[in-house]
């Protein structure tokens, strides 16, 4: 509990000081279970936690969104530009503050944003380990086979992403991998100026905030991958990606917002995926009792 409480207070230390000081007069337990700290101008600032929301007893200002900004970007919003652009900012640590304001507009694009209204800090835990007992069930006589990983929203598929990777490219119980990781979101291994802030072990190379159409082919072409590592399939042109990958003898693990197989089949884009056969298990993230476990599905 003090390691999750710690962690709290480093993602409160983006807040200005009256914003920081409620938010560390929460009650220790709400500290530690806290996921995020929500910020909106004009009205009260939160912290939403596994169970709740806890509304703090103190009203945001839109320049305590802009000081947000400004200490999350270690006050060099031009460094931070090509992902703000993207709505959030890396932070040092293995946090990700997601900003809404106004978007400044050229030729079609958004090139940045401006009077920000809205924050939200991300308060990414390692969870090192809960890929340890699943690792080994990846491979089959030596060789690495191309994994999904399957949940509803929320159940922690980038969780067991990020501590898989950790495995597979430490060599923790597995034949070590060098492994390539398309960060498309950068919530994997939270890059700030080229370094990782989470542990994804000493042999992975990261390709981070580019489309994972784009960066599969560049890794293949620069990284010499022996396992791609991808989160989130959402689009016709990752499949292709994915399956052009296959192609050349990479293995995949990669996550889907899906219950299960049964749920795949059920949408268009999946069945496809299933068809072309480059996956060939599936580990389901599962609940009982409020507790997490892994089942492995051989896939059609």
């Amino acid at each position: 509990m003090e390691k999750e409480i710690r962690r709290f207070e480093q993602a409160a230390a983006l807040l200005p000081s009256r914003l920081r000081q409620a938010a560390l007069a929460l009650p220790p337990r709400d500290q530690a279970s806290a996921e995020e700290i929500r910020l909106r101008a004009g009205r009260q600032a939160s912290v939403l936690t596994a169970e709740k929301e806890c509304l703090l007893p103190v009203t945001v200002r839109a320049e305590d969104v802009e000081s947000v900004c400004d200490l999350s970007s270690e006050y060099s919003r031009y460094a931070a530009v090509e992902t703000l652009r993207e709505g959030y900012v890396p932070v040092r640590g293995g946090f990700r503050v997601g900003f809404c304001g106004s978007a400044v507009m050229k030729e079609g694009r958004n090139t940045g944003l401006r009077q920000l209204s809205s924050a939200s800090i991300r308060i990414g835990r390692e969870q090192r380990g809960v890929g340890e007992p699943i690792a080994p069930a990846l491979f089959s006589q030596g060789r690495f086979c191309s994994t999904l990983l399957l949940s509803p929203p929320g159940w922690g598929k980038t969780t067991l992403l990020r501590d898989l990777v950790r495995c597979l490219s430490a060599g923790v119980g597995v034949p070590f991998q060098r492994i390539g990781l398309a960060d498309e979101r950068g919530e994997v291994a939270v890059m700030v100026r080229g370094e990782a802030q989470m542990d994804i072990g000493p042999r992975t190379d990261v390709m981070d905030g580019c489309p994972k159409a784009l960066a599969i082919p560049m890794m293949l072409r620069a990284m010499n991958p022996q396992v791609l590592a991808v989160d989130e399939i959402t689009a016709e042109a990752d499949l292709r990606a994915i399956a052009m990958a296959a192609g050349c003898g990479v293995g995949l693990l990669a996550t889907i917002h899906a219950a299960d197989r049964l749920e795949l089949e059920e949408k268009p884009l999946y069945r496809r995926l299933l068809q072309g056969r480059v996956f060939r298990q599936a580990v389901c993230i599962r609940m009982r009792e409020g507790q997490r476990y892994y089942e492995r599905e051989e896939l059609p």
